[in-house]
């Protein structure tokens, strides 16, 4: 494991991962727990593999080729790298379009 890496989540990606495991917990609490460790240990590899996940291809699109992302199905974990830190941006139902779901966010944060 890099010791000089460490993977900090936004209070976004934070708050994707509470909704995500909320939803599933009202089917099944296991199947909650199972996502979450799923996500977690994903994000931790990052520290092993940082450019582990692919560049973000509707971002790329745009000429933002920072931004990468782990698919851990159904979800798309977006992160980027700055200064020995990981930092995990937004946890997003791949189901959606990941353009609709930041300009909505944009949105709400103009507001």
């Amino acid at each position: 494991m890099n010791k000089l890496l460490q993977v900090h989540w936004s209070k976004t990606a934070e708050q994707d991962l509470l909704a995500i495991i909320s939803f599933i917990h009202n089917a099944s609490p296991h199947a909650a727990v199972k996502a979450f460790s799923g996500i977690k240990d994903k994000t931790a590899d990052l520290l092993l593999l940082p450019e582990g996940g692919r560049v973000v291809p509707e971002l790329l699109a745009q000429g933002i080729a920072h931004h990468r992302e782990l698919i851990i199905a159904p979800w798309r974990v977006i992160y980027r790298m700055s200064s020995g830190t990981i930092f995990v941006l937004a946890v997003i139902d791949s189901r959606r379009n990941v353009e609709d779901v930041l300009l909505e966010r944009l949105i709400r944060t103009n507001l």
